[in-house]
Order: structure tokens, then C-alpha cells, then sequence
């Protein structure tokens, strides 16, 4: 067998349905993205790590949201929910093993593992054997993880483990750009908000300036001076100022 064609084992240059991986990938970087697309996408990621990773019984993603809460989605199979709200629960097991040290944990035979005790315990009565999780990780660091569980000792290889991988990078590339741009939505309403209160602020200041013969900075004062008296912001105040209450008009 030539050097090119790999050993027996050996992951394939092209994963397979890799392409449709890409063709989502190519779709969705340029969308603006929500939440509702993003559980779409990683669906199809889960569906397709189930269907080229022939031996996981079941296969979900954890995310970890930015105050470090975790959250199990697209769970393929009630045994993925069940097996990590113990991991949540006990607060060990494979898939915190990984997101704590970003990088891929695989168990051959829960009932042979002695990292995680409680948890492989919990699990093997559950008819849990065989574990593979691959972080989902960016420059911005790890943002949840790719796990699929087999009910055989033994179901999972290095392969298996190189696939799960490259699920979990597109996975991790989507979940990023997501966030990213709602940071920037965030970010862009908040900007927006501040100008509108610079503006009323402005037109406040106009209305005094006119109305009491005074310059800027006097009708400043006056509109911080009425802010503190009814206990509002000064762009509260300057609102109220210009558009008064029915019972003050």
C-alpha cells in the first residue's frame, strides 16, 4: 500500500459528507445568524457525526454560555441528556474533562475507567460503555464540546476521534461567529441608545438656552439640577422637558 493511501484506520483527506459540512459552513458566513439557526446547524453537525460515526448510539453538543453555564442541545438520544446532566450534576466526566483542558477525551469501557468514578459508575448502569468528546474551540477559547456515546466497549478509535474533531471545528467556528455578532448587535443598539439620549440632551439645553436667556453651559446646570430633583437621568429630564406630562402641559 502506497504512503498515499494511508493504513488500515487512517481518516480519509475527505470526511464523508464533509462536503455538506463545508457547503453549510460557506452558506452561513455570510448570514446574519440567530439563535434558531445556530440549533438548526448544529443539528445537522450532530445528525451528521451520527451517521459517519456508525457505532454512537447518541450524540449531542454542550455549550457553555458566556457566564459559564452549560447547556446540553441537539441531543440525538434521551441517553445524551441523561448521561450529561450527570457530568453537570457531579460536576465530573469526559465532556467537563475536555472543555476544562480543550482537548479530546475518549473512554474504551466505562467500567474500566478510573478518571471520572462517580460518573462511570452512574452511567454503566444506564448501559453507557464506550465515550468521544472534542472540544469546540476557537482563538476565543472553548465554546462548548461535541460528544457521542456508544452502548459497546470499545466503539471508538484515534478515526473516530479525527472526525469528531472536525465536527466540533465547524461547530466551534459557527457558535463564534454567532456570538460575535451578537456582541456587535449589542453593542450597535447600545450606540444607537446613547446618541439618542446625546440628541435630547442637545435639544434640551437649545429649549433652555432660549427660554431663560441663559448660554450652554448655565442651561446645562439647569437640566442637571431638574434631573436630580425628580431623580431621573439627564436625558430623562431633558424628555420630560420637551415633552411634558398631560398634567404638567
Amino acid at each position: 500500500m502506497s504512503s498515499e493511501e494511508g493504513s488500515p484506520g487512517e481518516l480519509p483527506h475527505k470526511l464523508p459528507l464533509d462536503g455538506e459540512l463545508a457547503a453549510v459552513a460557506a452558506r452561513m458566513s455570510g448570514l446574519l445568524l440567530s439563535r434558531e439557526s445556530v440549533g438548526s446547524v448544529l443539528e445537522l453537525i450532530v445528525s451528521l457525526a451520527g451517521t459517519t460515526i456508525t457505532a454512537a448510539a447518541g450524540v449531542g453538543v454542550t455549550l457553555v454560555d458566556p457566564g459559564g453555564e452549560l447547556t446540553t442541545t441537539s441531543a440525538s438520544s434521551p441517553l445524551v441528556r441523561e448521561a450529561d446532566t450527570l457530568q453537570y450534576e457531579l460536576g465530573e466526566g469526559p465532556c467537563m474533562a475536555a472543555l476544562a483542558e480543550c482537548s479530546p477525551q475518549r473512554i474504551d469501557d466505562v467500567t474500566a475507567e478510573r478518571r471520572w468514578p462517580r460518573w462511570c459508575a452512574a452511567v454503566a448502569g444506564a448501559g453507557l460503555r464506550s465515550v468521544l468528546t472534542a472540544p469546540m474551540v476557537t482563538d476565543e477559547g472553548c465554546h462548548g464540546a461535541v460528544k457521542i456515546y456508544a452502548t459497546t466497549p470499545g466503539a471508538f478509535g484515534p478515526s473516530d476521534e479525527r472526525t469528531l474533531l472536525t465536527f466540533a471545528e465547524r461547530a466551534a467556528i459557527l457558535v463564534a461567529n454567532t456570538r460575535a455578532y451578537e456582541r456587535a448587535s449589542r453593542f450597535s443598539e447600545q450606540f444607537k441608545h446613547t446618541l439618542r439620549e446625546r440628541d435630547l440632551i442637545t435639544l434640551a439645553k437649545g429649549f433652555l438656552m432660549s427660554r431663560d436667556g441663559v448660554g450652554e453651559e448655565a442651561a446645562f446646570d439647569r437640566l442637571l439640577s431638574l434631573a436630580r430633583a425628580r431623580g431621573r437621568s439627564p436625558a430623562e429630564a431633558a424628555a420630560d422637558l420637551l415633552v411634558p406630562a398631560p398634567s404638567e402641559r
